[in-house]
């Protein structure tokens, strides 16, 4: 039986939105008009919260449990989120991992994760969301200024595979445009989130702003590259770290 939904004017879909940059994008593009859904992994009561957050300000949001490794999992999401909401306008692949650690010490299991996550994990979410996506439909990756430079021991495969998303996109940019769909980059720096507690005095000291970005900020630029005045701007990477990798 097909489900049946009353299609709204906007919508978007975001992997990885549950908490930080994501759960930011999640709140900024409801405040946009868009009803979102978000996917999570292991986290059920935070994407919940983000979910409450978005209802209590009178928007219109769902949580989906997806795992970005799981090829089936990410085709799923894609295929609930236009079962409630219909096919996205928007699509904010922000699901990655970080793993900070020296050459000698990469074990196998986590360079194939950071890879599984960070660049297939990727690619297959595009992918998916692409297949469903409306024409003239915005896709907006999360990468990182890593991609440029990141300047910290043990960073190396993390920025090979942010550095893998931004070709990707470039390349990707070609195989969408004649359906007038845009894909773009954004490469935060540091950012306040429950990653880089713990260390935000040393990434404060290194940067030129004297700061680390909040999710808002990120999330700014997210809504500005999904609206209509951004709708000639395609395959660019957009790197917002407050000087950090000059």
């Amino acid at each position: 039986m097909q489900t049946e939904f009353n299609a709204p004017q906007k919508s978007a879909l975001i992997f990885g939105g549950s908490r930080g940059i994501g759960a930011g994008i999640a709140k900024r593009l409801a405040q946009e008009g868009y009803v979102v859904a978000l996917t999570y992994v292991s986290r059920p009561e935070s994407a919940a919260q983000v979910v409450a957050s978005i209802q209590s300000s009178g928007g219109q949001a769902t949580a989906i449990q997806a795992d970005s490794a799981d090829a089936a999992a990410i085709s799923q999401a894609v295929e609930q989120a236009v079962a409630q909401f219909g096919p996205p306008q928007v699509a904010v692949i922000n699901a990655g991992v970080y793993r900070s650690t020296p050459l000698d010490q990469v074990s196998l299991e986590t360079l194939d994760q950071m890879l599984a996550i960070n660049v297939r994990g990727v690619f297959l979410s595009i992918q998916a969301a692409a297949a469903r996506l409306r024409d003239g439909g915005r896709i907006i990756t999360i990468g990182s200024n890593a991609a440029v430079r990141s300047g910290i021991v043990g960073s190396s495969v993390y920025a090979m595979t942010k550095s893998a998303v931004a070709r990707l996109v470039r390349e990707l940019a070609l195989d969408l445009a004649p359906r007038q769909i845009t894909i773009n980059n954004i490469q935060p720096g540091p950012v306040q989130t429950d990653i880089t507690t713990g260390f935000l005095d040393m990434l404060i000291q290194r940067n030129p702003l004297n700061r680390v970005a909040q999710p808002e900020e990120i999330a700014a630029l997210v809504a500005y590259l999904a609206g209509d005045e951004a709708g000639y701007m395609t395959g660019a990477s957009l790197t917002i770290d407050g000087g950090f990798s000059i």
